[in-house]
């Protein structure tokens, strides 16, 4: 089963999130928690597979929750839950620790899957969102520098699996791509990550985005 825990202000949010995931035979909502210090407190308690957690909530909010859940040994993938994909807060997230981020519109059937797709480990990450999260920040022109210099080290078959990232592929997706083995491709994105000084996928994949590595959608 894929223990998942909801964080939301909101009760009614948390009880539809329950229901739709509650729906699958795989997946089982372990806790809610409503506000980002609870939020932190039920990871700690109920070491969930996957946490869905809101951005904008009074007190503690979700990003400094992401932030202390990334601090933690082992700790779990986190899903920022937006109502905007243009929210300056979900690019805050990615930035934090999140492995990526769901519009609370998502559709119920993919709902379940990407939580699926977290639980084991990839980034729940949409290229054209990404876009424009990116193409909307204030200091872009200054990350995109910042991010092409973070990326001189890299080879160029390493540049190949970090625009991969940014498309938010997975290893299997990659692998096919570029010809390569799935631990071939494992042992890139370990090498990759520790050189450009990335937390995790969807960091590295922020950073392709943030670099120009990924074509703008059209």
């Amino acid at each position: 089963m894929i223990r998942v825990l909801v964080v939301d202000d909101e009760p009614m949010v948390c009880a539809h999130l329950r229901v739709i995931l509650g729906g699958a035979e795989d997946i089982e909502v372990v806790a809610e928690a409503h506000d980002g210090a609870e939020g932190v407190e039920a990871v700690v308690r109920h070491r969930p597979d996957v946490v869905l957690m809101d951005l904008r909530m009074p007190g503690v909010d979700g990003l400094a929750a992401i932030e202390r859940i990334a601090a933690l040994p082992a700790p779990p993938p986190v899903v920022a839950l937006t109502t905007f994909d243009a929210d300056s807060y979900v690019l805050r997230a990615l930035r934090a620790g999140a492995a990526g981020f769901l519009l609370k519109t998502t559709p119920p059937r993919d709902l379940v899957e990407l939580v699926r797709v977290a639980a084991a480990g990839h980034t729940v990450l949409s290229p054209a969102a990404t876009a424009r999260l990116v193409a909307t920040a204030t200091e872009g022109r200054k990350e995109h520098v910042d991010a092409r210099a973070r990326l001189r080290d890299l080879t160029d078959r390493e540049l190949d699996v970090l625009s991969c990232l940014g498309r938010g592929m997975s290893n299997a997706d990659i692998a096919g791509r570029l010809s390569l083995s799935e631990a071939t491709v494992k042992s890139y994105v370990s090498r990759m990550l520790v050189k450009i000084d990335c937390r995790n996928r969807t960091q590295a994949g922020l950073l392709a985005h943030e670099a120009g590595l990924v074509a703008k959608p059209e």
